[in-house]
């Protein structure tokens, strides 16, 4: 469980530790911090903060859980956001890194934190994601340990359109093609269909030139009675011309190269491409968001049939291109569909050339879909 994304109250977390956003003088603020403190118990916590005076914007300092489930409690002082030119940002880095520094020290296994300075602190959520993503990848890549990035709600943590662009296009376009079809009775199967994928600019010019399959199918004589197609637009034609060299990019294996790979097995496949790209076995297993427990049983062949998420991760960590990611997938008996919507998400991403795990499990978990990697039960 090296990385996940949680709706939950920090409080009640079975970790640990759990990082609380800390006012600098001795005391509590409103919100978490008061919940923390009521939680822990008030009177025991306080005279253990006071003890330790101030905490200085972009430092930590470690207390006992004391009525918490998790035994310690690690307190960070961030800052306000000011506009992004006081140096804020580099204090809630600060504020990751002294975090993640006295749990290695404190040899903590599994922490929970929350998305720091998002709050009442004023930063934009998607710069505050963004630190919260490279200082996890950072740690993680030193520290063998679990860390949950505890939401309250998804809602809070809606970041699509900020981060991702046209994600949500990409999906309707690519998830809602199959229902439509199935609807309209278009009788093509999913692997068909999932061979050769539309770009989604063209899914869209598609359905710009014949007024949607729906329409289509109430007007089918008013169509045939039409001598011209629908204009396309040039926002629509100009994001195709644009996504053309997106798919040329991604090279095909050699005809060798798929012959010699034949009778290779999921995990054979996979250290045949971690070979070809230099990767070490640590390196593969942490781009995977993977532990070294399920790592290890991968390798030594105990798990025999790797689960779609650990698959997924593993495709998304060598940086596979959609064909060899279809082919690795294959190997364990498993396949792209259409029909689901984190394959549609990953899909995405592997067609923007776009590897970073911590952002694929960011979009999948506001999607409300299962993230890559080892998970906890």
């Amino acid at each position: 469980m090296p990385f996940q994304i949680v709706r939950n109250d920090i409080t009640k977390m079975q970790v640990d530790a759990i990082v609380n956003t800390a006012n600098p003088m001795p005391g509590y603020g409103a919100g978490v911090d008061t919940a923390v403190y009521q939680a822990a118990g008030e009177k025991e916590l306080l005279a253990k903060r006071q003890e330790i005076g101030t905490i200085k914007p972009g430092t930590s300092v470690i207390t006992p859980g004391y009525g918490l489930p998790a035994k310690y409690i690690i307190h960070t002082a961030g800052t306000a956001w000011q506009g992004g030119n006081a140096g804020e940002e580099e204090i809630i880095r600060s504020c990751y890194k002294s975090a993640f520094q006295l749990a290695a020290e404190h040899e903590i296994e599994s922490l929970a934190i929350p998305l720091l300075a998002s709050g009442h602190y004023g930063f934009p959520k998607g710069i505050a994601l963004r630190i919260a993503l490279s200082e996890i990848e950072r740690c993680l890549a030193e520290h063998d340990m679990g860390i949950f990035l505890v939401v309250f709600d998804r809602k809070a943590f809606s970041l699509s359109a900020e981060l991702y662009g046209d994600i949500d296009a990409y999906i309707n376009d690519n998830y809602a093609a199959e229902q439509e079809a199935e609807e309209y009775g278009r009788h093509v199967s999913s692997q068909q269909r999932w061979l050769t994928p539309p770009l989604p600019a063209a899914s869209r010019i598609f359905r710009e030139l014949t007024g949607g399959m729906a329409e289509a199918v109430r007007d089918r004589k008013a169509r045939r009675e039409s001598p011209k197609l629908g204009k396309v637009s040039n926002e629509v034609m100009a994001e195709l011309v644009a996504a053309e060299p997106a798919c040329k990019a991604s090279a095909a294996r050699s005809l060798d190269d798929v012959v010699n790979n034949l009778d290779k097995t999921f995990m054979e496949l996979v250290f045949s491409f971690a070979d070809a790209k230099g990767m070490s076995d640590v390196e593969v297993q942490k781009k995977a968001n993977l532990d070294r427990k399920a790592f290890s049983k991968l390798k030594c062949g105990t798990t025999k049939n790797p689960s779609k998420a650990t698959a997924l991760a593993l495709a998304i960590a060598l940086r596979l291109n959609l064909d060899d990611t279809r082919d690795l997938l294959s190997r364990a008996g498993l396949a792209l569909s259409p029909c689901s919507k984190q394959d549609v998400i990953v899909q995405y991403f592997i067609e923007r050339e776009a590897y970073d795990i911590y952002e694929i499990n960011v979009a999948l978990f506001e999607h409300g879909e299962p993230l890559l990697g080892t998970q906890a039960s």
